[in-house]
């Protein structure tokens, strides 16, 4: 599955038309790392996936159990996430 989900990666439309990427490039190639079991590979890729995935999942939690602060958390999380993205982004962009 792996080995197909490489050959198949989606090309991204900003990175074609600008030639620089943009906030979710590296998210495909990160997650085919995480399924390889590679952790610190995915999170040079994208950083903020293990985040995401987190954020999700407590997300799912939230919506079956409804917890106290769930909202809270997940706002949080929320916002952390796009600091993540955001400063990898920066960090992206700068570097090329």
């Amino acid at each position: 599955m792996v080995q197909w989900l490489e050959k198949h990666m989606l090309p991204c439309p900003v990175h074609r038309l600008t030639g620089h990427d943009c906030p979710g490039c590296g998210m495909q190639r990160s997650v085919i790392e995480l399924l390889k079991g590679n952790l610190w590979e995915s999170i040079i890729s994208y950083p903020a996936l293990i985040p995401l995935i987190i954020m999700f999942i407590i997300l799912i939690l939230h919506l079956i159990y409804d917890f106290k602060n769930g909202a809270k958390i997940l706002k949080y999380i929320f916002i952390l996430n796009a600091i993540i993205i955001s400063l990898n982004y920066l960090i992206k962009l700068f570097n090329q």
